[in-house]
C-alpha cells in the first residue's frame, strides 16, 4: 500500500504555539503520555524570558551559576568577566518548573539576590494571571474578565484629532454615550481637553465648563462606570464628585495633587506614560530602550500611587501608544504589550484612529483607519490587554468577543489531575 503522505512530511511536523500552561498540558495529553509525564513535562514546555535591569556585578555570575544548575540560562554583559561594569542587565532563560526550583536558591544567597528573586517571582505571577478581576470605582467599579473590555471614547471639545466639534453639544454627548453603551462599551471616557500632539491647552475652569454639563446628565443614568480622561486634579476631583468613577490621566498621576484626588475619593485611575505634556510630548523620541524605559516608568509611577495611598487594585496602565512615540515605536510597543502585564495591573491600550496607524498605511487618513484600529484591538487583547480604548465601539465589541473565545480555548483545564495540578502551579 502506498504512503499517502506526501514526500518529506511522513510524520507531519509541526511547531506547537503555546500560550498558556493548560494548553500544553492538554496537548502532551494527546499523545497519551502516562498522566504522571504529563505533569512534570508540562513544566518544561515553555521558556520564560524574564529580563532584569541593574543587577550588581557580584549577583550576576551567581545568577548565572544558578540558572545552570537547573538547566536554564542567563544572558548578562561581556564585562562581568572582567569586571569592567558595576551593573549589568540580565535575561533569565528558563521553563516554569526550572524557576520553582531556582526562586529558592536564590533566596539563600546574598547580593540582593533574595529580593531580585522575589521581584522575578512576582512578574511571572502577574504574567501568567488570567482570573476575572474588579477594579474598584468612587461610585461603581468595572469588572474584567477574558473578553477584554470596550472602553468608549467621547470627546467633549471642538479640536479632538478624530471627532472634534461633533459631541460638545451636551444632549448629543449623552446621546452618544447612551448609543455606545448599547454597542457593547464596558466604560465611557469623557473628556474635554484634547492631548493630541500640538493641541492648544485650555485651563481647567475651561476644561470644567465643557465637562460638567455632560457629567450632570450622564451620572445615574448609565448603566456602566464613568472615566473621565483628565491631568488636572481639580478637574478630577469634581469629575468625581458628580460621578465619575475613574481617572484617566495622560500625565501618569505625576502631580502629587492628583495622587491625593484619587486616593481620598476611592477613584481608579488609569496611569498613562508620557514625556512632558501635550504640547511637549514629540519633542524628544530618543530612547535607549523603549519597552525597558516604558515599563520602569509606569512601574516607578505606581509604586509612587501606591506608596501616596491608592490601593494597587485600583489602578490600570498605559503605554501611550502616541504619546511622545514616533509611530514605529508605537507598533513595537503595541506588538509587546503582554510584556507590561508583568507588572500586576490591567493593561489599557488606545490605538484607535490614531495617526501611526495612518503611517503603517502608508499615511492613510483619519476616516480610513477603522480596519486598523480594529487590528490593533485584537492584537492588543489577544496579547493579555485588559481594556480597549476605541472610537468604534460597535465593531471592536464584535472583534474582541472573537479574540476571547480563542482565548478562552487557551485556558480550558487538562483532564487529568497531573496536567490539572501542573497547569495551575506557581513557579
Amino acid at each position: 500500500m502506498t504512503d499517502p503522505a506526501p514526500p518529506g512530511h511522513r510524520f507531519a511536523a509541526r511547531l506547537l504555539e503555546w500560550e498558556t500552561l493548560a494548553e500544553i498540558a492538554r496537548d502532551l495529553e494527546g499523545t497519551d503520555s502516562d498522566p504522571e509525564g504529563v505533569g512534570i513535562m508540562t513544566r518544561k514546555g515553555r521558556v520564560f524570558p524574564v529580563r532584569l535591569d541593574d543587577v550588581p556585578l557580584k549577583a550576576a555570575p551567581i545568577l548565572k551559576q544558578e540558572m545552570l544548575s537547573v538547566g536554564g540560562d542567563a544572558a548578562h554583559a561581556r564585562g562581568v568577566a572582567d569586571h569592567s561594569v558595576a551593573t549589568t542587565p540580565v535575561v533569565l532563560l528558563g521553563t516554569w518548573g526550572q524557576y520553582r526550583y531556582l526562586l529558592p536558591k536564590l533566596r539563600r544567597q546574598p547580593f540582593g539576590l533574595r529580593r531580585l528573586a522575589d521581584e522575578v517571582d512576582r512578574a511571572l505571577r502577574a504574567y501568567t494571571f488570567s482570573a476575572p478581576r474588579t477594579v474598584p470605582g468612587a461610585h461603581g467599579s468595572l469588572p474584567l474578565g477574558e473578553v477584554a473590555a470596550v472602553m468608549g471614547v467621547l470627546n467633549v471639545t471642538p479640536d479632538s484629532f478624530s471627532d472634534g466639534g461633533r459631541y460638545v453639544d451636551p444632549a448629543l454627548a449623552v446621546a452618544r454615550a447612551e448609543a455606545m453603551v448599547a454597542e457593547g462599551a464596558a466604560v465611557i471616557d469623557v473628556g474635554a481637553e484634547s492631548t493630541r500632539p500640538g493641541a492648544t491647552p485650555v485651563s481647567p475652569d475651561a476644561e470644567w465648563t465643557r465637562l460638567e454639563p455632560v457629567l450632570a446628565r450622564l451620572a445615574g443614568r448609565l448603566s456602566v462606570p464613568l472615566s473621565v480622561d483628565t491631568r488636572h486634579a481639580a478637574v478630577a476631583a469634581r469629575a468625581i464628585d458628580a460621578g465619575a468613577d475613574l481617572v484617566n490621566d495622560v500625565e501618569g498621576l505625576r502631580s502629587e495633587e492628583m495622587r491625593r484626588v484619587v486616593a481620598r475619593s476611592g477613584a481608579g485611575a488609569i496611569v498613562l506614560h508620557m514625556r512632558g505634556e501635550p504640547t511637549t510630548m514629540q519633542a524628544d523620541l530618543a530612547y535607549r530602550d523603549l519597552r525597558g524605559e516604558v515599563f520602569r516608568s509606569l512601574a516607578e509611577a505606581t509604586d509612587r500611587a501606591v506608596a501616596d495611598g491608592i490601593p494597587p487594585d485600583r489602578l490600570l496602565i498605559d503605554p501611550g501608544l502616541g504619546f511622545g512615540k514616533s509611530p514605529a515605536q508605537s507598533l513595537e510597543l503595541l506588538g509587546h504589550i503582554g510584556e507590561l502585564r508583568s507588572l500586576g495591573y490591567p493593561v489599557v491600550v488606545g490605538a484607535s484612529r490614531k495617526s501611526f496607524l495612518g503611517w503603517a498605511l502608508g499615511d492613510a487618513p483619519v476616516e480610513a483607519r477603522l480596519e486598523a484600529g480594529l487590528a490593533a484591538a485584537v492584537l492588543a487583547a489577544d496579547r493579555g490587554a485588559a481594556v480597549v480604548r476605541t472610537h468604534d465601539v460597535g465593531p471592536t465589541v464584535r472583534a474582541l468577543r472573537l479574540v476571547g473565545r480563542a482565548r478562552s480555548m487557551r485556558s480550558t483545564p487538562p483532564t487529568t489531575a497531573e496536567g490539572a495540578a501542573a497547569a495551575g502551579s506557581g513557579p
